[in-house]
């Protein structure tokens, strides 16, 4: 059976002003952050459809069936504002549905959701991805910090596997490659919640892998990235990146 995944995010656009003795001249780059999992999930079960950003603002669904049609959505590097402020609301002042709530009632009748770390994950840089006090956050197993919520960690941190026989887990290597980054969440304290996977005391001991469940529905966080830059290259090309992104996904859909 194909399972149908939506990932949400994962890509920008930088823009760049180069300089040439008298002469200067501009230049625009589209990016993408996620075709490490694409190709993972190349001939699984899985299939992965990717959402750009920008598509996302009005591409995104406005209907509850619509958003029922996916078995698995994936929020990633993308900030809450995309989905609060579609065109109608943002450039003609019309009212639209709160896509927050729909995610919300999705995952409360048993959807499937997952978000994964980035610069505009959770609250993200300069706070601008602003999932605190969310519909959404309310789903998940962590809390949104009001700030700037990124750990930058250049030296590299490896997993600390605090549930290596969970589902999510179990099997995979204990010794992980380097990750490069996280964001800083707090854990719910609710019994639906579990933690995975942390960072080394000496490097704060933040949640990287957490599970819980709302209404119907389960939910899992990621709080590193899917790619570089905060995924090492190393992590990527890992058989355990396969396997855990399966696993996520075999877990998520899961019920008893």
């Amino acid at each position: 059976m194909t399972r149908k995944v939506l990932l949400v995010g994962e890509s920008w656009v930088s823009s760049a002003s180069h300089y040439k003795g008298f002469d200067q001249f501009g230049s625009v780059t589209f990016h993408t952050g996620c075709q490490p999992l694409i190709d993972a999930m190349a001939g699984t079960e899985y299939e992965v459809t990717h959402m750009p950003a920008h598509e996302a603002q009005d591409g995104f669904p406005f209907d509850i069936e619509a958003i029922r049609a996916w078995d698995i959505i994936i929020l990633s590097d993308i900030g809450a504002s995309t989905f609060l402020l579609p065109q109608r609301v943002w450039i003609h002042s019309q009212t639209a549905p709160n896509r927050l709530r729909l995610l919300k009632q999705w995952v409360e009748e048993g959807g499937s959701l997952i978000m994964a770390g980035g610069y505009l994950s959770f609250q993200g840089i300069d706070g601008k991805a602003r999932w605190r006090n969310t519909p959404v956050e309310e789903t998940l197993p962590v809390k949104c910090h009001p700030w700037d919520d990124r750990i930058e960690i250049p030296e590299g941190a490896s997993a600390e596997l605090v549930q290596p026989d969970h589902p999510i887990l179990k099997g995979m290597p204990k010794d992980w490659p380097p990750l490069l980054g996280v964001n800083e969440v707090m854990l719910k304290d609710a019994p639906e919640v579990e933690l995975l996977a942390r960072l080394p005391e000496d490097q704060g001991g933040h949640p990287l892998l957490a599970t819980g469940t709302f209404g119907k529905g389960r939910t899992v966080v990621w709080t590193s990235d899917m790619s570089p830059h905060w995924l090492s290259p190393a992590f990527c090309a890992w058989d355990g990146y396969k396997a855990l992104w399966l696993n996520m996904f075999d877990w998520v859909l899961a019920r008893d």
